[in-house]
């Protein structure tokens, strides 16, 4: 993890010009941004400190210290909690192998059950834990093989990604992003790192998308698909975290009312209802670690 705090470190100090922080930029620069003596002196640490906190060894960094370099790199909130995971990790020194199934509370369950837009739960590592006939409809969940239901690797390892989504390079980057920061938050993961391993070795753009260090929450936005049956979809989405599951996330889709879109998915929902009746729409619950169901 010190490497990755390195790492981290040096690319936001490469965003960050002299001019930007009051400095003359005196000389050619061998590197772009800042050098590490600049951060220092901005930060009010020695220069030695700081280059021990680049390589892991500035020990168990002060709120004060975390801050005021977050300051100087012009660090937003998410980066700002993402520099802290990172100087802090877990205690455990051994790589941690968190189970592969995340079971559900059957009130998550009901509730997706229940809604009439399209909407589906990501669990660790954006695994897709579960999902409405809606969301079914849309992103075809139950005709994906079971290392497709990764939000990650289907996006960059399944050959009709890049053309469902319209905008793939803007979502590619989203999901290295939110899979960037999971990763700070669960350093000992080693489903994590496997599955790191896999698409870097499997995707050069995953690996380009990975060494930039980018970090970003899942929260809303916009997603533009081709959806093979019915054409262009021009959908809004929401991400809402449940209280006492803070893995685990709803995605809804919704459409503007009366829009093309909207039509297109009552008309899914329709053709999911009448043509498509034996589909499975949701996971079978799985016992959880001490043998009984969640």
């Amino acid at each position: 993890m010190s490497g990755e705090l390195g790492d981290f470190l040096r690319t936001r100090r490469s965003r960050v010009q002299p001019e930007d922080v009051g400095l003359r930029a005196h000389g050619r620069r061998r590197v772009p941004g800042l050098r590490r003596e600049e951060v220092a002196q901005l930060a009010g640490v020695s220069v030695d400190y700081y280059v021990r906190l680049e390589q892991g060894r500035g020990g168990s960094a002060s709120d004060a210290v975390l801050d005021a370099v977050a300051r100087v790199l012009r660090l937003d909130d998410v980066e700002h909690a993402h520099l802290r995971s990172l100087a802090r990790p877990a205690n455990s020194a051994s790589p941690s192998r968190t189970p592969s199934k995340q079971p559900l509370r059957e009130g998550v369950r009901a509730l997706l059950e229940s809604m009439t837009t399209p909407a589906f739960v990501l669990g660790r590592r954006m695994d897709v834990l579960a999902w409405n006939e809606a969301g079914d409809a849309v992103c075809a969940f139950s005709t994906r093989s079971r290392p497709d239901l990764n939000q990650a690797r289907h996006a960059f390892l399944n050959p009709g990604a890049r053309a469902f989504y319209a905008d793939w390079e803007a979502v590619t980057a989203e999901t290295v992003a939110y899979l960037r920061l999971d990763a700070g938050r669960h350093p000992r993961d080693q489903r994590l790192a496997e599955l790191v391993g896999e698409l870097t070795l499997a995707s050069e753009d995953f690996a380009r998308l990975w060494a930039d260090h980018e970090v970003r929450e899942k929260t809303y936005g916009v997603k533009r698909m081709n959806h093979p049956e019915v054409g262009a979809l021009h959908l809004a989405y929401e991400t809402l975290c449940f209280p006492g599951e803070p893995d685990q996330l709803l995605v809804a889709y919704t459409a503007a009312p009366g829009s093309p879109s909207a039509e297109k998915l009552t008309l899914l929902s329709s053709w999911q209802a009448t043509s498509r009746p034996a589909r499975v729409t949701l996971p079978v619950p799985q016992p959880s670690s001490d043998g009984q169901n969640p």
